[in-house]
């Protein structure tokens, strides 16, 4: 005996063709926050320049003025790819391997026991990574993103 339930049915769907525009601007609206996340990261760098140099410097690495320009050079190309959506899988996934990098160094667990509030630190950073790539994984959507085009031979 079957049970005809509409709680019960299943449809099986195209993503391609059947996404609701609200997709759209979930996916516009994501590539958004990372930019402003790391727009914001850098606005913290720029407002006391030395004092970022200082905190590098602090977690053991040499020339923290220069890894500190290198930082702001990424970021800067991170923002770039998120707003555009040029280079968009290649820059969440650099973005993720750079917060996971991040998260380990300035939160991870050598951390943990002078201050228990770096552990929830380095969860958030591990949320953000999983959102960078599931973003990877499915690119930058359709709206307000450069689109490759492919040259005739």
């Amino acid at each position: 005996m079957r049970l005809a339930s509409p709680f019960l049915r299943v449809k099986a769907m195209n993503v391609e063709t059947n996404q609701a525009g609200w997709t759209s601007a979930a996916v516009l609206i994501g590539r958004l926050i990372f930019a402003a996340v790391f727009i914001v990261g850098l606005s913290f760098k720029f407002m006391d320049i030395d004092g970022t140099a200082g905190y590098i410097a602090s977690a053991g690495f040499p020339m923290s003025m220069l890894m500190l320009w290198f930082a702001v050079l990424l970021e800067l190309a991170l923002v770039a790819c998120f707003l555009t959506g040029a280079y968009f899988s290649q820059a969440a996934l650099l973005a993720a391997a750079y917060v996971l990098f991040l998260g380990f160094v300035f939160h991870g667990p050598s951390h943990w026991q002078e201050n228990k509030m770096e552990f929830g630190l380095f969860v958030n950073h591990l949320s953000f990574i999983a959102g960078l790539l599931f973003a990877a994984a499915h690119g930058p959507g359709r709206v307000l993103a450069m689109q490759k085009r492919r040259v005739a031979r």
